[in-house]
């Protein structure tokens, strides 16, 4: 077998695949492109003319397949193999990225003078003039600037002209164009050429394709403000605030500011006020709010000019102290305030300020800027800076030392620190008898010690002194009511009244001046006027049922208790009055959540609880009452009343407990008499300093005479509804603990103080007057 095979001689070079990937290079067709005959030829029309049979291969340069060209055969497929070849190996080099070609040809360079070119350029020169033109302009030559925005103009009117011969007039720059009118009409308004500007400004307006151009009609109207040519002012000033959207508040606020000051220097005070009002409405600002206490001094409305003063007071300030104060509680943010509050900067900042001050011309008002800064620390609860800082303006001339100790006893007494309030008091007015705050506050310091009638003198030697002091004034009616003076009283809150028209406080005192005369029905209209102040306040909607109640009108009396309750609903002695109510009105249901409430608040008073437990069994739910019965003994297991009742219904229900709660309550009944027999024992021995002690405190609480006859009259009324011989009625006025505290009874009771703010304002209010007339 082995005979028939033949192996081939490892000499032999021959490969049965060679010739099938060697072809010549100049049929590769990524070289047709260097290829200088095929190039000509398609460029010609050499290469369109049909081949013939015997010029094909010469003419194409492409032998046929299988054909022999240079020794080396043509494969006879159109696919070969990537990579190394043996022709390659025998002379041809590598190049599978044509590096061999050589640098590619350059770009072949723009024309300078192409159309697209002169335009690019003309554009650039434009824009060029007119920053030139905005530079000029903020460093003061307004002639230079004008000179840069004609030269704008004049070439951005010869770009658009070339523009237009090349492209469509789709492809202007709007945008240059704008700019370019808008600095032409700016630099002419500030060079007084006013119609020139207008003009500008017209262009600009008319022209559809330019997008809020309506918002230009502002600086319209200021041209013709500043030509006192009022009425087109206000119409372009109108027209532009059609075109700002709501959304832009800030814009439309400062073109209502124009509009009203375009109305005051025209004389239309109404028009401005409108503006004006609607401005402090929507964002009060210190311009708006002194330009309408302007207006309205101007028309002579006396009450209204106090009440725009009010509202500009009441602006804050924008100035830098602001960033010292922390607008948060974010911790990072505290940290940060702190630590820049006094920091090296910040103190140079502050003696920079004292020493600008110092050496101006208004070097009087470094020692009010001092109190000021006090009154900052005041409004920002730091006692100890305030009182500091009045300390060091203690020592000064006699009327700085005057106003620093009026500060110092006004902190005192509301600190309740009345030795030291007086004694600063003292020094107030020994430096400045004509002081009415510090005699006002020195009158405070007597009223404190009960002294009333030597009060009253310094109060009326304040009023003598200045007669608008309304702090010595409503402190003379308050001295009168102590003094149980009622009709001088009376005469003194009534002129108060014709100076603060809307103090709740004064309508307050009035009233209450009036319930003292037992004159509910006046009482009653007085109070209404304050619930018309504050309608929120539930004391005085309380008092209000009371009064009610007293003449007899139930259900007027029930609105306003419940109004009371709705506001706050923690007022023992309201809640007590509605349950009450529900029970007479025999709403056992109703009354049942007020006594629940009661509860919550006084959960130590045995008395709420029996009250829930006789609204459950008289509304004939005699399970739930035995429930709640059982609750408040396991609460209150020596209640005599509650042992009772559980008797009682245990019995009616023939329940085996009733036996169990019989022995309890005869045992606390033993107990109960074994007490009493010691106390009466022992009152026996020691009647006679028993007996001073209850005078004694007979006597301190007839000062609380209104407070202890209210709750009386309430208990009253609780012991006369249905059934009030039921042992669970019958608790003493002593159990009910009233957790509420007058939010404003308090602070009506209390003698106002009387704090120096500001030195000589009369000095300084006339120069105010007349600046910020001009629209920004």
């Amino acid at each position: 077998m082995m005979q028939n095979v033949h192996l081939a001689p490892e000499t032999d070079e021959d490969d049965l695949y060679s010739g099938y990937n060697d072809y010549n290079p100049i049929y590769d067709i990524e070289e047709l492109e260097n290829d200088a005959a095929f190039q000509q030829a398609v460029r010609t029309s050499h290469g369109r003319r049909p081949p013939s049979k015997t010029s094909l291969a010469s003419s194409i340069g492409r032998p046929m397949t299988g054909a022999i060209q240079d020794g080396v055969t043509r494969p006879m497929t159109a696919v070969r193999a990537a990579g190394f070849t043996k022709a390659a190996l025998r002379g041809s080099a590598f190049d599978p990225l044509s590096q061999s070609r050589g640098p590619a040809s350059p770009l072949e360079a723009k024309k300078k003078d192409s159309p697209e070119e002169k335009i690019k350029q003309l554009e650039k020169e434009v824009n060029e003039l007119v920053e030139e033109s905005c530079i000029a302009n903020s460093c003061g030559d307004l002639k230079l600037a004008l000179e840069k925005a004609k030269d704008a103009g004049r070439k951005e009117r010869v770009l658009v002209r070339q523009r237009e011969q090349v492209t469509t007039p789709e492809n202007i720059n709007l945008d240059l164009t704008y700019s370019v009118l808008f600095n032409l009409a700016s630099q002419y308004s500030v060079n007084e050429m006013y119609a020139e500007a207008l003009n500008t400004y017209q262009v600009i307006v008319k022209n559809k394709m330019f997008s809020n151009a309506g918002i230009l009609k502002m600086n319209m109207g200021n041209i013709y403000l500043k030509q006192r040519n009022y009425s087109k002012a206000i119409k372009f000033y109108r027209m532009a605030l059609d075109q700002v959207p709501s959304v832009n508040k800030q814009m439309r606020i400062k073109i209502m500011q124009n509009i009203g000051v375009t109305f005051i220097q025209a004389g239309q005070y109404s028009d401005a006020i409108n503006s004006y009002e609607h401005i402090m409405s929507m964002a009060p600002n210190l311009k708006a709010g002194y330009n309408l206490t302007i207006c309205y001094f101007a028309i002579g409305d006396r009450e209204k000019m106090k009440k725009a003063f009010q509202k500009l007071i009441t602006v804050p300030l924008e100035i830098d102290e602001d960033k010292y104060i922390s607008p948060s509680d974010d911790p990072h943010t505290n940290l940060v305030t702190e630590a820049i509050k006094n920091d090296h900067l910040r103190q140079m900042e502050r003696e920079r300020c004292v020493e600008v001050v110092k050496a101006s011309q208004y070097v009087e008002l470094a020692n009010d800027l001092e109190i000021n800064k006090a009154v900052t620390y005041l409004r920002q609860k730091d006692y100890n800076q305030a009182v500091e800082i009045l300390k060091v303006l203690e020592k000064k001339d006699s009327r700085v030392k005057s106003a620093a100790a009026t500060n110092l006893s006004a902190l005192y007494y509301m600190g309740k620190d009345f030795a030291q309030a007086s004694s600063y008091a003292d020094i107030a007015v020994n430096s400045d008898r004509y002081n009415p705050a510090a005699l006002t506050n020195k009158g405070n310091t007597v009223f404190a010690n009960g002294d009333y009638e030597k009060a009253a003198e310094f109060y009326k030697e304040a009023l003598r002194n200045d007669s608008s002091c309304t702090e010595a004034l409503y402190n003379i009616g308050l001295t009168y009511e102590k003094l149980n003076r009622l009709d001088e009283a009376l005469d003194c809150f009534l002129k108060l009244h014709a100076i603060l028209r809307n103090s709740a406080e004064v309508l307050y005192q009035i009233a209450n001046i009036y319930e003292l005369m037992e004159n509910p029905s006046q009482a009653i209209e007085w109070l209404m006027q304050v619930v018309s102040v504050i309608p929120t306040d539930p004391q005085v909607l309380s008092k209000l049922g009371e009064l009610y109640d007293r003449e007899g009108d139930k259900s007027q009396a029930f609105q306003y208790y419940y109004e009371s309750y709705r506001y706050f609903p923690c007022n023992i002695e309201v809640i007590e009055w509605l349950g009450a109510y529900y029970i007479d009105t025999q709403f056992w249901e109703k009354a049942i959540q007020y006594f629940e409430r009661a509860s919550l608040i006084q959960p130590t008073q045995v008395k709420w609880q029996l009250m829930v437990a006789s609204c459950f069994r008289r509304s004939g739910n005699y399970q739930k009452a035995l429930d709640t019965y059982k609750d408040t003994h396991r609460k209150f297991p020596e209640n005599v009343e509650c042992l009772r009742f559980l008797v009682r219904l245990c019995t009616d229900l023939g329940l085996k407990d009733a036996q169990e709660y019989a022995r309890k309550l005869k045992r606390l009944e033993k107990m109960k008499e074994i007490r009493e027999q010691r106390i009466k024992s022992g009152r026996d021995g020691s009647g006679g300093s028993r007996g001073k002690r209850e005078g004694s405190a007979s006597g301190d609480s007839g000062q609380n005479y209104s407070a202890s006859s209210k709750g009386e009259r309430l208990s009253a009324r609780l012991r006369a509804l249905p059934g009030t011989n039921e042992p669970y009625e019958s608790s003493s006025n002593k159990e009910i603990d009233a957790s509420y505290v007058d939010p404003l009874g308090p602070q009506i009771e209390r003698p106002k103080t009387a704090a120096k703010k500001r030195i000589d304002e009369d000095d300084f209010a006339d120069e105010e007057l007349g600046d910020d007339l001009l629209p920004e």
